[in-house]
Order: structure tokens, then C-alpha cells, then sequence
């Protein structure tokens, strides 16, 4: 077994005040490394000035030059480094392992060439040359899922290996269910409010009982005002957040586009089956299983959730872990020679 990083560097362009997938996966796996013994350093847009990222005010973009980077990845000297994103502070680590000729894995935690078609006509074939130019000199691209590495080996990516995440059942609990004041049955949706989350699926649906939409972004005014019957609870984080998730009776996830969905996970965790569609993420995490109904027809799917014993999910979210997801992720992690300069 190849030896293990004593000391580890973690490349983020997403981060804190941002609350999503990425950022709670980065900060898990760094806990669970901790854990191990194992040092690990974060660069991330909380190292320096930020602006706003066009279209998404909540995710702050780092305004610096290759420099203070790279003098931090010098001061560091990890035993090895992941970048996480694609973003500024992911380019420049990139580019600097590719110039030293330092081996380095990469995450690929977002559909982005459909996101940003969801925005702009950028064709899909260019936008999968930029990202498969950004991850082919990794020693791995790590995916959530066997779905979405067969869908990038099939775009021509050649180093995909599968990192499967986990969730917190301490913090995720059917315990933390308590009776919520609309009318039943609750159908929830926790997540970014943005056009690529395909929330408006959600609230077009005919279904009885209450809609609660749970996450801010760019799209929540417009939402709000275009579908008043459903209730709008914007952010909710820690014990607020889980109560949410627990106190539902179907967590709806309406994206076409994520990786892997950590709130399907979270939702099954407080014991809440899943409505989706039958894509990558649910496809990996549902499948089969009795612990969701994955169709084509959202509110069919949403209907015969109502119908799965919660107890289910929660066994089911059980079998995934962060310890058993740092195990995973150390495989990947190639160690460094550094060179004297």
C-alpha cells in the first residue's frame, strides 16, 4: 500500500460564506484527514480580497496573482495537494504543479458546462475542452460517482476515479423532526436557488399540501414572487437546517445537472425519502433502492414517495460515512518529491 501524506493541501475556490456541496465536502474530508493524524492546510478565497461572482453574489471570487499563491503552496511544502475547483485559486495551483512537474489530484463537484448553459449559449463541446484541459494533467479526477465517470469518459477524460462522499447521522437525524405549522403533506427542496437547480420543476408542481424551498441565491426574489403558494425559508444551517430536512414527509431534488447531491444523503439521513429524476447523483445514490422513486414524471415520483417507510432511509444513509470517504479520497493522493529549487 503506497504510504499515506503526512501533510496535506486542499485548494478551494468555494468557501465560506457559500454553503453547498463543495464547501461542506472540503471541510469534512479535512476533518476526517485531522483525525488521522494528518496535516492539512486550506487555500481558499478567505486568504484574500474577493468580488462577486457575476449572476451569484453569495460566491466570492479571489482577486490575486499567481505570487501570494504560489509563495503559500512554497511555504507549505505538502506531501501532496488536491485542488477541489476550477476556479482563480485552482488555475494558478494547476498551472504551478504542471510547471514543477508535481503530481496533484483535481474534483470535478460540478456539471459546469450545463450550468453554464443554463446561462449563456457556450456550446458543450467547448466548455468540456476547458474542463477537460483543466483536469488532464491530475494523477486523478475524482467523481462521485460510476455514472458521471462513465459521462466524462465518454467526453474523453482518461483519469477518473470514483470518490464517494458521506453524511453527518449525528447532525442528520429522524430525532431532530418537529411538527412544522403548514398543512401536510410537506414537500421539500433544500439547495442553491439558481436556474441550474431546475427549482421551478419543483414549484410548477400540482401537489397537495405545502412546497418549502430552503437555500438563498440569485433566484430567490424571483421565485418568491412568481410562486407565492410556496414557502420560502432562505438559508438555514446546523440544528435549524436538520430540522428542516427531518420535519419533511419528501425531499424533492428537481437538478439535472449535480454531481452527486449530498443533500440526497442529508435528506435520507433524517429519514425523509427522495423525489427525483432519474439522473446522475440520484441514479448513484437512489438507484433501486426503497428509499426514493426516481421518474421523468417529478410529480408522479413525488406522490409515491410519500408512500416509503422512513426508517428505510435512514438505515440505507447509514452505510455512507466521511471516515470511509477519507479512506478513499488518501488512495488518490500521490506523494511529492520536492526538489530543491
Amino acid at each position: 500500500m503506497p504510504a499515506r501524506p503526512r501533510s496535506l493541501l486542499i485548494v478551494t475556490d468555494a468557501w465560506y460564506p457559500q454553503v453547498n456541496g463543495v464547501v461542506r465536502s472540503v471541510e469534512k474530508i479535512a476533518g476526517e484527514l485531522r483525525a488521522l493524524g494528518i496535516t492539512v492546510e486550506l487555500i481558499t478565497p478567505a486568504n484574500f480580497r474577493t468580488i462577486p461572482m457575476p449572476g451569484y453574489g453569495e460566491i466570492g471570487l479571489s482577486l490575486t496573482t499567481r505570487g501570494p499563491v504560489i509563495r503559500r503552496i512554497e511555504a507549505i511544502r505538502p506531501d501532496a495537494i488536491h485542488i477541489a475547483t476550477e476556479g482563480p485559486l485552482g488555475l494558478i495551483a494547476r498551472n504551478y504543479c504542471v510547471k514543477h512537474e508535481l503530481p496533484f489530484s483535481t474534483a470535478y463537484h460540478t456539471q459546469f458546462p450545463e450550468y453554464l448553459r443554463a446561462r449563456v449559449p457556450v456550446p458543450l463541446r467547448l466548455s468540456y475542452w476547458m474542463i477537460r484541459w483543466f483536469h488532464r494533467p491530475a494523477t486523478a479526477c475524482l467523481v462521485g460517482t460510476p455514472y458521471l465517470k462513465a459521462m466524462l469518459v465518454e467526453h474523453g477524460f482518461r483519469n477518473v476515479e470514483v470518490w464517494t462522499k458521506g453524511v453527518d447521522t449525528k447532525l442528520f437525524s429522524p430525532d431532530k423532526r418537529v411538527p412544522l405549522p403548514y398543512p401536510k403533506p410537506v414537500f421539500l427542496y433544500v439547495g442553491r436557488v439558481s436556474v441550474e437547480k431546475n427549482i421551478e420543476a419543483f414549484l410548477k408542481l400540482d401537489l397537495p399540501g405545502t412546497k418549502l424551498v430552503v437555500g438563498d441565491g440569485p433566484s430567490l426574489a424571483h421565485l418568491k414572487q412568481k410562486y407565492p403558494a410556496a414557502v420560502f425559508l432562505g438559508a438555514r444551517h446546523n440544528g435549524d437546517l436538520s430540522a428542516c430536512y427531518a420535519s419533511a414527509d419528501v425531499f424533492v431534488f428537481p437538478s439535472r445537472t449535480d454531481t452527486f447531491g449530498l443533500v440526497l444523503l442529508e435528506s435520507l439521513a433524517s429519514g425523509v425519502p427522495v423525489a427525483a429524476y432519474p439522473v446522475t447523483g440520484p441514479i448513484d445514490v437512489i438507484g433501486d433502492a426503497p428509499v426514493g422513486v426516481l421518474d421523468n414524471d417529478l410529480r408522479t415520483a413525488a406522490l409515491k414517495a410519500l408512500d416509503l417507510p422512513r426508517d428505510g432511509c435512514r438505515a440505507y444513509a447509514e452505510g455512507y460515512s466521511w471516515a470511509a470517504s477519507a479512506e478513499q479520497f488518501l488512495k488518490f493522493q500521490s506523494l511529492i518529491d520536492w526538489r530543491p529549487a
